[in-house]
């Protein structure tokens, strides 16, 4: 289908580049099978000449939709009317400058800064596109909304549906690969969860099948209107640094949402003359789940103008699967063996002049200590881009002098039982949940102290430890 609309689906592929309109719901191009963006002819939409038309926004914050952090800057990404918005005033997140963190990573002073997605309503970055998602399936008349998840998807599409009553949440994670503190978020929003013997990967390709044979929305991050509100996160990063871009952005790597989306943000503010260059790109795996760490590092996988090797990624899959090779990490949202925007991502290390890492579990868990630290927690995934970071600045590729931006994707209570372990006297519950995953020791562990029910006692252990 050809659209002649201002605002289409578009296939990524140049070599197809075929364009439906945004009435339709699709998750992959139905000419060639690739990935589809949102595009826009800048031309008839009257995107923002200047940020000062973004500024203006938040002066009319009464307005719900100016109040939200992702739909303030509608005009980047106008695919809805004002009326057709979901809004639960998602966005109002924290771009914290900390010292405390950058001397571990090995910055100077005032360069390292933490975007903290935590602070969002279901406690993850998640709400960011999903609100985006969610105004489509509206937009669509969407009874039903399922996705395959670690955990924070399924929060937020719980939540979403929960709170507006607009259609009923299906979800899908795999056996005992989901955090409580997330589980308890889906199954508290009242919403049906399916948990099937298998990893994400398989409950990824379950959902993709019953919501095309039962018409299912999906808002699992292969549907491209997650990735326009997910483009919001870079949008308050520049909003918090004055519209100047930082020189490096760090981000985890699990489904490859996150730098798809701030790729294709920054590929448009460039585009639009809204920024004058774009900054560096690091996206950072867990070495128990480095997919995308071998293509592109190993096997040299590259965008290469849309004619990426898709012999390459077949064959490692391939190999994946004849292996029967599943991911691990207790990073566990970012625990993903087949990242559903590889291609997209692929795009995004091209325009950013991306790098890409992987971390160990072990340099995970002493980095997000290090940034509860600075009191700004997060959950394990999180902190790969951090420890990424960490890397990257002793290897030399980031200097002590660039200003960094990490994303904090999750709250801290996301996933307690990571935390606690890591902290905790308790030999027998590390090793169980930490020494498992191959966390030999904690480094920067903040243990308890027993102390006798005695004022003395108390007292005494005040005076030595505090």
């Amino acid at each position: 289908m050809t659209t002649t609309s201002a605002v289409f689906q578009r296939c990524i592929s140049p070599e197809c580049g075929s364009t439906y309109d945004v009435s339709q719901t699709l998750v992959a191009c139905p000419a060639c099978g690739d990935l589809l963006d949102i595009a826009y002819d800048w031309d008839r939409v009257a995107p923002p000449k200047t940020w000062k038309d973004i500024e203006a926004n938040w002066a009319k914050r009464t307005n719900p939709l100016n109040f939200s952090g992702v739909w303030r800057f509608r005009s980047l990404f106008p695919f809805a009317s004002d009326e057709q918005i979901v809004t639960l005033g998602e966005g109002q997140t924290l771009l914290q400058q900390t010292d405390h963190v950058g001397k571990f990573v090995g910055l100077d002073s005032g360069k390292l800064h933490l975007q903290y997605e935590g602070m969002n309503p279901s406690g993850s970055f998640k709400d960011n596109g999903m609100t985006a998602a969610f105004t489509h399936a509206r937009m669509v008349g969407a009874k039903r909304a399922a996705c395959a998840s670690t955990g924070n998807t399924s929060a937020s599409l719980a939540m979403y549906c929960s709170v507006t009553r607009l259609m009923k949440a299906v979800i899908f994670i795999g056996s005992g690969k989901i955090s409580y503190g997330k589980l308890s978020q889906a199954l508290d929003y009242g919403a049906l969860t399916l948990q099937i013997a298998g990893d994400f990967d398989d409950a990824m390709a379950r959902v993709k099948e019953v919501s095309k044979d039962m018409g299912i929305y999906l808002v699992n991050s292969v549907n491209p209107f997650r990735l326009e509100g997910q483009k919001s996160v870079m949008f308050r990063v520049l909003e918090a640094l004055q519209w100047e871009p930082p020189d490096w952005i760090v981000v985890p790597g699990g489904n490859l949402g996150n730098s798809s989306a701030f790729g294709k943000a920054f590929a448009e503010l460039k585009e639009l003359g809204l920024i004058s260059r774009i900054p560096r790109l690091a996206v950072i795996n867990a070495s128990g789940a480095d997919t995308l760490d071998q293509l592109y590092n190993v096997h040299n996988v590259r965008w290469n103008d849309g004619n990426y090797p898709r012999d390459t990624i077949g064959e490692y899959y391939a190999k994946m699967d004849a292996e029967q090779r599943k991911a691990s990490t207790l990073a566990s949202a970012i625990e993903i063996n087949r990242p559903v925007n590889l291609h997209k991502c692929l795009r995004a290390l091209n325009d950013c002049d991306g790098v890409v890492r992987q971390v160990s579990d072990q340099e995970i868990m002493d980095a997000k200590s290090q940034v509860g630290g600075g009191g700004m927690g997060c959950e394990p995934a999180s902190a790969a881009s951090v420890a990424g970071a960490k890397i990257l600045r002793e290897q030399g590729v980031i200097a002590p002098s660039d200003r960094v931006v990490c994303i904090l994707t999750g709250h801290l209570l996301k996933d307690p039982t990571a935390t606690v372990a890591y902290h905790t006297t308790d030999q027998e519950n590390f090793n169980k949940v930490l020494g498992s995953r191959g966390v030999k020791r904690a480094t920067f562990a903040n243990r308890a102290v027993a102390v006798k029910n005695d004022m003395n006692d108390i007292v005494q252990a005040i005076q030595l430890y505090g």
